[in-house]
């Protein structure tokens, strides 16, 4: 995670700072070699009018002790609290309004003990969050939870996706461009579970596909198009700021302002919204990972920058309602 003296060499006022936004997608964490915690989040959101966010999970805060499989629980016990503490700041963003916690989805129809661990834990919890981010290169690295080649198509991970759409959850998908074929099998198999796709599918930058940005884009397109069909499915627009994704932004002497963003990721986030619609598309943060690259306020107006386009409806969706509905808050 990048410095606030790093980012501050790109310094920018919020954009339309009176359009309301909840940011689907940040983490908080404490680790001894970094954190981000309530007033870091507080402090990158200040900026714009951030009214809503939503956690998704990130190994934080698991329980020390106990069933292996309630551990994750921790995460939504931790971000629970923190949201209080939020809320006792007065600030006017309503941190964590939506929980993505952890569940190992394998465990079947037992995993219904997890979840409802989950939801008597918090009534802002809403689903769960399984990576499955996986490349045979060792120059890519797995997902944090170590997923197998293949997890989205196994039988008891496909019975454990089951049990959260039964429950009225969620699921939150975390891959590379090369698996997103998977998830559309998936998602048809499951049409009643709502999906979320995180970070527009992970176009990948790095290691072999160093680049290859041309055919990385020529692979991608055509397999979120094929994804968009599946009408139980929608997108968080963003996350491509993170070093995987071989801009190297985060390499440089100053940081991108806005209009350079813009410039680099419409091809990518423009083809999604076209493709799946305004209304099953949200704009997200990914903060603090895609802090990396750059600023917050930056990164917000490049997202309000590039929607400029679309009518005022349909960017209420991309900044707010999208993400409202899909994870029922205010429910």
């Amino acid at each position: 995670m990048r410095e606030d003296a790093w980012l501050a060499r790109t310094p920018e006022e919020a954009l339309e700072p009176e359009r309301p936004i909840c940011d689907p997608h940040h983490h908080l964490w404490q680790h001894p070699e970094s954190s981000y915690v309530t007033a870091d989040l507080l402090a990158d959101t200040r900026e714009h009018r951030v009214v809503e966010t939503v956690f998704v999970e990130c190994s934080s805060g698991y329980r020390a002790s106990g069933p292996e499989a309630l551990r994750p629980v921790g995460e939504t016990d931790y971000v629970e609290k923190m949201a209080a503490e939020s809320a006792g700041t007065g600030s006017p963003t309503d941190m964590a309004a939506g929980i993505v916690g952890f569940a190992d989805l394998r465990a079947g129809a037992a995993v219904r003990e997890v979840l409802e661990a989950h939801l008597e834990a918090s009534p802002r919890f809403r689903g769960i969050r399984h990576a499955n981010a996986w490349h045979r290169s060792d120059q890519i690295r797995r997902s944090h939870v170590d997923p197998p080649e293949g997890l989205l198509g196994q039988a008891d991970f496909r019975e454990g996706l089951a049990v959260l759409g039964r429950l009225g959850l969620s699921f939150d998908a975390w891959m590379f461009h090369t698996q997103i074929a998977e998830l559309t099998d998936l998602a048809r198999a499951v049409p009643d579970v709502p999906i979320v796709l995180d970070h527009v599918g992970g176009p990948l930058g790095i290691g072999p596909f160093t680049g290859k940005r041309a055919d990385v884009y020529a692979a991608w397109q055509p397999a979120i198009s094929e994804l968009a069909s599946c009408e139980n499915v929608s997108v968080k627009v963003g996350g491509m700021t993170m070093p995987i994704n071989g801009f190297e932004f985060h390499k440089r002497d100053t940081p991108p302002g806005s209009v350079e963003l813009a410039e680099a990721l419409s091809p990518w986030y423009l083809h999604v919204i076209e493709r799946f619609g305004p209304d099953r598309c949200m704009f997200e943060s990914n903060f603090p990972v895609d802090r990396a690259s750059c600023s917050y306020t930056v990164l917000w107006n490049a997202f309000k920058r590039m929607s400029s386009g679309y009518s005022e409806s349909e960017r209420d969706d991309l900044f707010r309602g999208t993400a409202r509905r899909f994870y029922r808050l205010g429910d």
